[in-house]
């Protein structure tokens, strides 16, 4: 892959971007596919994002219907017309998404991203998975880690005026300047199965308090089984119950866990805010775009947003 140039055609395409970030993490991105599971908000800025940056593909999968509720932060086609009736989400994305760079390929697969094997991401050079369980992510994530190649790993969700990405760039290696003189720098991630597993109590103490709502709202879901979103106020009593547990079980005080932060996740149920969704799906994709290129410093490994407060949080959760 690193010894193909680019084509006279996407060196006068991309020629502002080779200007910021150089010709050859272009010719990197170029060469590169990338899988999106899920087309939430996050990940329709993303891909959106990420066409425009000249990617080699982009392989889109979901399979649900078009119904107004997951049209409304996804800005790639109008509210529901007649002609999307018997059609999926991934088919229409797709369609919009070609219009924006043809000379990235763009294909829909169906099918659900848990039942594939690891032979299928092998294809893949980052996997972006989104609105799916905890369990889906794990899976996924751990099938990447499986194969010979290095295949980066995201996972993003929003909920309503909050919203988190976590990155596993397994060990990854970057350029990074200091004093105008180039050296090359390696990070080792965990997986999101063990930087979850890793105790409450040896967390810093300043660890966002958005963190600990998520981890509990994603354990409810779980025991619960139910998808991603199919809560509401009507869970409250049973989701402080579980924080409780969860604090005592960590040796960690209650205060950690904010209870009007509780509340309003479980208000926001399945809707996205496309103003945190814009926010995070630009912030993946230059994170994708850094783990693709090898140039920049990554992200390492959660980033966090709230509208409460109006600012991103970066926490490296891992041993």
């Amino acid at each position: 892959m690193d010894g193909e140039e680019l084509t006279a055609q996407e060196t006068a395409l991309y020629d502002r971007q080779i200007r910021v970030w150089g010709a050859d993490a272009q010719r990197r991105l170029s060469k590169s596919h990338i899988l999106v599971s899920g087309l939430s908000g996050i990940s329709v800025e993303f891909c959106k994002n990420i066409v425009l940056a000249g990617v080699g593909s982009l392989t889109l999968m979901d399979d649900r219907p078009v119904t107004d509720d997951v049209l409304q932060a996804n800005f790639l086609f109008p509210p529901l017309e007649s002609e999307y009736v018997g059609r999926s989400l991934g088919e229409l994305c797709c369609e919009s998404l070609k219009d924006f760079n043809p000379m990235v390929c763009v294909s829909v697969v169906k099918g659900d991203v848990a039942q594939f094997d690891g032979e299928f991401f092998d294809k893949f050079d980052a996997v972006v998975v989104s609105g799916c369980s905890f369990n889906t992510k794990k899976a996924v994530n751990e099938k990447c880690r499986k194969q010979s190649k290095r295949i980066a790993f995201f996972a993003v969700e929003c909920r309503d005026s909050c919203g988190e990405i976590f990155v596993d760039l397994q060990n990854h290696s970057y350029m990074q300047k200091n004093s105008n003189v180039a050296a090359e720098c390696l990070l080792s991630y965990p997986s999101l199965e063990e930087a979850i597993m890793i105790p409450w109590k040896g967390l810093p103490r300043r660890v966002t308090k958005l963190y600990f709502a998520m981890r509990v709202i994603e354990k409810f879901e779980l025991l619960k089984e139910r998808n991603p979103g199919e809560i509401s106020m009507f869970d409250l009593p049973d989701v402080l119950k579980l924080s409780k547990e969860l604090c005592e079980a960590q040796s960690l005080s209650e205060s950690h866990i904010s209870v009007a932060l509780l509340e309003r996740l479980l208000a926001a149920g399945r809707r996205e805010c496309p103003p945190v969704c814009a926010v995070l799906g630009g912030f993946l994709g230059q994170e994708v775009i850094k783990a693709l290129s090898g140039k920049g410093d990554p992200l390492k490994n959660f980033f966090y947003f709230d509208t409460a407060d109006g600012k991103g949080v970066i926490e490296d959760i891992s041993n």
